[in-house]
């Protein structure tokens, strides 16, 4: 195919063909992030039409083929956008979201220790650890996960956005990682119930890695319960628990907390309204 030099013609080439698989306000936008990643061209070069002098030497056809198969658009441009900064991405990790930049924000309200030791629990990408590190420079921040392959992920972002953090492989489930007491535990653990499958899209189930989004039905809060054991051994006295949850599943890890004897246990929603994360405080 030939592709037109004009800009505008270009995306809105990339849109028409885009939303034969996705709804239209998101063909657009992911036109847009097209022609920014290959060619530097933003939302203003479009407007005015600017000219893009040999647009064949990006591999669009494939990009465009990608896409078609509902592959998650970061994946296939190996990027995602988290707290304003640029984060590699690969099958090998979640793609962030932007209700977990809520938990980032609330992190840095809540830890009030100005050389604070936080640990992030399935790091993934690495997204929450290296944000929170870039933000205080002073925290001393642990990413942990059990995937090689996700800290191999992590630790490239890291380098890249020249963020101190340090990496740590463990299964939780099976181990304790050996740390000086901290003033914060955090973490997003996999918490879609399997019986939540058919609700989720395409380019979820058949894309993103399946061991860091679901757990057993007969298990939901399995990580939870982890999570709050570990924290009774790694948190200071006064230390701040602060977790992503399933929506579905807020008064059941408000009680899990409870019982497990933090305090100040609180359900925080998200921008949507959502039942999202909790945080709780060793006594």
């Amino acid at each position: 195919m030939t592709w037109p030099t004009s800009s505008r013609d270009l995306w809105q080439l990339l849109t028409d063909q885009l939303s034969d698989t996705r709804p239209i306000e998101e063909a657009k936008t992911h036109a847009y992030w097209i022609l920014e990643y290959f060619y530097g061209i933003g939302l203003v070069d479009t407007l005015i039409n600017k000219v893009i002098e040999d647009p064949g030497t990006a591999p669009l056809q494939s990009v465009l083929d990608r896409l078609s198969q509902h592959e998650p658009i970061q994946y296939v441009l190996g990027h995602a956008w988290f707290c304003g900064y640029r984060f590699r991405v690969t099958p090998e990790v979640l793609i962030p979201r932007p209700e977990t930049e809520e938990l980032v924000q609330w992190t840095q309200e809540t830890v009030s220790e100005p050389q604070a030791q936080v640990l992030d629990i399935g790091t993934g990408s690495g997204c929450i650890a290296i944000s929170l590190k870039l933000r205080q420079p002073a925290w001393e921040v642990y990413g942990l996960d059990v995937s090689g392959g996700a800290l191999e992920v992590a630790r490239e972002n890291a380098e890249a956005l020249k963020a101190d953090t340090r990496w740590l492989q463990v299964d939780i489930l099976q181990s304790q990682p050996t740390l000086l007491p901290l003033d914060a535990l955090v973490s997003n653990p996999p918490y879609v119930r399997v019986s939540e499958m058919e609700q989720m899209e395409a380019n979820v189930l058949d894309y993103e890695p399946s061991r860091a989004l679901f757990v057993n039905d007969a298990a939901p809060l399995i990580f939870y319960q982890r999570i709050a054991f570990l924290g009774t051994r790694l948190l200071k006295p006064g230390g701040w628990l602060l977790v992503e949850i399933n929506e579905a599943m807020g008064p059941e890890t408000l009680e899990l907390f409870r019982n497990t004897g933090y305090r100040d246990v609180t359900l925080k929603q998200d921008l949507q309204g959502k039942d999202r994360m909790v945080r709780a405080q060793w006594h």
